[in-house]
């Protein structure tokens, strides 16, 4: 009886201890609403990437769905993975979409804020790349802010635009992309559904004026007021081509 009794203990035990053990090591994906007849708005991310070209836009465009009588944008984070995505100064995000895998809502408004890589190794990944171009079919605006207009030129996307790019790497942007018509001393350039910016604190003024062109400049006045910024387009160092 004791031998019968220790052995349906020992079942026990290692049949509890298989059930303890969690063999998945994947990320569940995330709930995320996306109420119908807003813009949807992606920005995509990838390690490195870097805190204020990502919160700068995201805090503008997100902050739409607090205003009355517009069409407000449903903002979320696309990525190549559903694991912990770490920004270039430590924070550590969620991606709501892994664009290898799942099925994407459509993308009105893609949004590519720098990354420490941009100008080097993420610019060698082809499925990224593609992800850009295939965005670009149907978007109606496509902006990058800083580095991110590396990105957006690898994908050939400004042949026929004018761009800018962080100022310090204009020169290598002109190196790289030697056909491409790029301005310096601007904040942003505006040239079609395209928006690039030199990125940095001024990604809120490129996020600003997407917003006017949205939505008129009492909207974005008060976007920009909610987050304690001065906002009159005119004072901008910035080009709109057509």
């Amino acid at each position: 009886m004791n031998k019968i009794y220790l052995l349906f203990l020992i079942c026990l035990l290692a049949c509890q201890s298989t059930k303890s053990i969690d063999t998945s090591n994947t990320i569940p994906k995330r709930t995320i609403d996306l109420p119908a007849n807003r813009y949807n708005v992606a920005f995509l991310i990838m390690d490195g990437v870097y805190n204020t070209e990502l919160t700068a836009p995201y805090d503008i465009f997100q902050h739409t769905i607090f205003r009355k009588n517009i069409k407000a944008m449903n903002t979320f984070l696309v990525a190549n993975t559903l694991e912990p995505i770490t920004t270039f100064e430590g924070i550590r995000l969620l991606p709501d979409f892994n664009y290898l895998s799942d099925d994407l809502p459509k993308i009105d408004i893609l949004v590519v804020p720098s990354a420490e890589h941009h100008l080097d190794t993420d610019l060698e990944d082809e499925q990224m790349i593609d992800f850009v171009k295939r965005v670009n079919q149907d978007a109606l605006y496509i902006t990058s802010h800083c580095d991110g207009a590396f990105v957006l030129a690898k994908a050939g996307i400004l042949d026929q635009s004018v761009s800018t790019t962080f100022p310090s790497d204009i020169g290598k942007y002109k190196e790289m992309f030697p056909y491409l018509d790029v301005r310096s001393d601007v904040l942003f350039v505006h040239d079609g559904k395209y928006i690039t910016s030199a990125g940095g604190a001024k990604s809120f003024e490129a996020a600003l004026y997407l917003a006017e062109v949205l939505y008129g400049k009492e909207i974005a006045k008060s976007l920009a007021g909610g987050l304690v910024i001065d906002w009159t387009v005119e004072e901008v160092p910035h080009v709109v081509i057509k």
